[in-house]
């Protein structure tokens, strides 16, 4: 298998994992570029100053980083990145929920370097690698609808929302933001429209619940 120079970003906090994750893909794709990020904030880092990042390895749980809050974030900001996320946990019903929230492939730890190898070129390929053995739900559930609705934010409004569930007020959103306080009104109107909630209550709980890795359905669409 044959690609171009492929930039990939891994974002793990454990760096044994980190050197698995180079090593596999330094064997798939022998002209990658690779860069390292420790922590949510030096892979949000990246992103800027990478334009033409293609792949980017999250962990599920890391500094900056709660369960899908950051892999939410990249789909809003940067929708044609691929996402894989890596985690110990291997759990079907989180797998599938991380699939429905845009993720492109999922890659327990437990994985081996053929393992994750075959995930890096699954995913670059265009189809979605979910781990042999692991009995997933069915995706395209009701998250799925979710995740498009978040993806219509702008990052504005993705910030917005997430202070918002930070229990942050208007005026103190607006400084934060550098914005005016009618600004940051308009964004939760918005915000209140794309999502289809009624309040900013019940739009801090969506976002709260992107931070847990377990699924809640009762008010997530």
């Amino acid at each position: 298998m044959s690609y171009d120079v492929v930039k990939i970003a891994i974002a793990d906090d454990h760096p044994l994992f980190r050197t698995a994750l180079i090593q596999a893909a330094s064997k798939t794709l022998a002209n990658s570029k690779i860069l390292e990020a420790e922590s949510f904030a030096q892979l949000q880092t990246l992103l800027q100053e990478h334009d033409d990042l293609e792949l980017i390895f999250l962990d599920i749980n890391m500094p900056g980083n709660d369960g899908f809050s950051g892999l939410s974030r990249i789909k809003n900001g940067f929708p044609d990145i691929q996402v894989i996320m890596v985690s110990a946990i291997e759990d079907g019903k989180v797998i599938s929920r991380a699939i429905d929230l845009g993720a492109s492939g999922y890659i327990p730890k437990s994985s081996s370097l053929e393992q994750i190898s075959r995930a890096i070129a699954t995913v670059l390929n265009g189809e979605t690698w979910i781990p042999e053995g692991i009995a997933v739900d069915d995706v395209n559930g009701p998250e799925k609808q979710l995740a498009e609705k978040l993806e219509s934010l702008t990052p504005a409004q993705f910030n917005v929302l997430q202070m918002i569930c930070d229990g942050l007020l208007n005026k103190q959103i607006a400084y934060e933001m550098n914005i005016q306080e009618t600004t940051v009104k308009n964004h939760v109107s918005a915000i209140l429209q794309k999502l289809n909630v009624n309040n900013r209550t019940q739009a801090g709980l969506i976002y709260q619940q992107l931070k847990s890795v377990e699924q809640q359905t009762e008010s997530l669409v």
